[in-house]
């Protein structure tokens, strides 16, 4: 019997990160855009399509299937995610096994929102019960007073300064010079990150996430040809500390070990790294969750592996450089890993690059984020 080739993932597709949209922008419009380009990068087309799956916020009152027949596509699999910063890593996961399972063939997987006007506003004021009943009526409006309090809990717990914090920004920044898509890509120094206003100490507002409207895709093949990435190991964890944790740990924590020994390789080889990163402090906590940290702490860690370019990590700029695009956040730092993976990273390419993680994290309750997931992944020739 032939032994049946694994999935993998063949190319990867990302609109213009915009601060400023036209009128004409629409999310069904930014997500069909993410999905023409995808298709482009993988060499295939819309009528090769049976399966769509799609994160959004903002694309209602529509839903996943009501995009699929604007696109004119028949599936055989369709599913919608809206859980945030962990949307593109469960959307992958389902769709792995949807492949694995003979359900479809082609899967595209989208992810990104519009905002215009009040649009954000509404949405964090809103987000859950917590947030519309607890959080909004004391002033508390979205995730900047809950992350300035976690980011004075990993200062005091790791001896952290701002300085360091700023090195963090300063890193992405660098990498967002070789994004086109990016919506900040001019050069930033550490004096500019201290320089900048105060939103809720110790956070400045170049610690807190800049929104933005966009959207970006994945495609995936059950029997990809010629150079694919495939998923070596995955896991997740929701809702573990039933929010009574600290927050400087994240439910990565919980599956870590388990992950890497399924991928059969270990934190130290991996070539790009992508974590979620609506704040500087939750990159901290995943990259400390996955075993990404090595030697005398977090302050070193940054400037001897990520301040120098050591170990690459979001190099597309991440989203405090390029953008958040609501709910396709998570799918803008998957898809950069993958995108390095195929070597398809154009200027700002890591030589090599076989082997890479990405991690998801997101959706506040009352205080931090209630989802976690990463994956490994590996690149292949067919």
């Amino acid at each position: 019997m032939t032994q049946r080739r694994a999935p993998g993932i063949v190319g990867t597709g990302e609109t213009a990160f915009l601060r400023r949209p036209g009128p004409d922008c629409s999310t069904a419009g930014l997500l069909a855009s993410a999905i023409e380009r995808a298709l482009a990068d993988a060499g295939l087309a819309l009528a090769d399509v049976d399966g769509l799956g799609v994160a959004s916020f903002t694309l209602r009152p529509d839903r996943a299937i009501d995009l699929a027949w604007h696109l004119g596509l028949g599936l055989r699999w369709c599913m919608q995610d809206e859980m945030g910063g962990a949307s593109a890593i469960n959307l992958l996961r389902q769709a792995w096994l949807a492949l694995e399972a003979g359900q479809a063939r082609t899967i595209v997987l989208a992810a990104g929102d519009h905002f215009a006007g009040a649009d954000f506003a509404a949405l964090v004021n809103d987000y859950n019960t917590s947030a519309r009943d607890y959080l909004s009526p004391l002033g508390c409006l979205g995730p900047n007073p809950l992350f300035a309090m976690l980011t004075q809990r990993q200062m005091a717990a790791h001896g952290l300064s701002r300085e360091d914090y700023g090195a963090l920004c300063v890193a992405q920044r660098r990498y967002a010079a070789h994004n086109p898509n990016a919506a900040y890509r001019e050069p930033l120094t550490l004096q500019a990150y201290l320089e900048a206003p105060m939103v809720a100490p110790p956070l400045g507002r170049l610690d807190c996430v800049p929104v933005v409207s966009g959207a970006t895709a994945l495609v995936l093949q059950a029997q990809p040809q010629g150079v694919s990435v495939r998923l070596l190991a995955q896991g997740a964890g929701y809702n573990l500390d039933q929010q009574e944790g600290d927050g400087l740990s994240t439910g990565i924590a919980s599956f870590a070990a388990e992950l890497w020994t399924q991928a059969g390789c270990q934190p130290g080889q991996m070539d790009v790294v992508g974590v979620y990163d609506d704040y500087l402090a939750m990159i901290l906590a995943q990259m400390q969750d996955l075993g990404l940290v090595s030697g005398h702490g977090l302050r070193d860690f940054i400037a001897q592996r990520l301040l120098s370019g050591a170990l690459p990590f979001n190099t597309a700029g991440g989203q405090l450089s390029a953008g958040q695009t609501g709910a396709g956040g998570g799918m803008h730092i998957l898809a950069e890993v993958v995108r390095q993976l195929l070597g398809r990273a154009g200027t700002g390419q890591v030589a090599g690059a076989r082997l890479g993680v990405a991690s998801g994290y997101g959706m506040v309750q009352q205080r931090y984020g209630m989802c976690a997931n990463a994956v490994v992944l590996g690149r292949e020739v067919s």
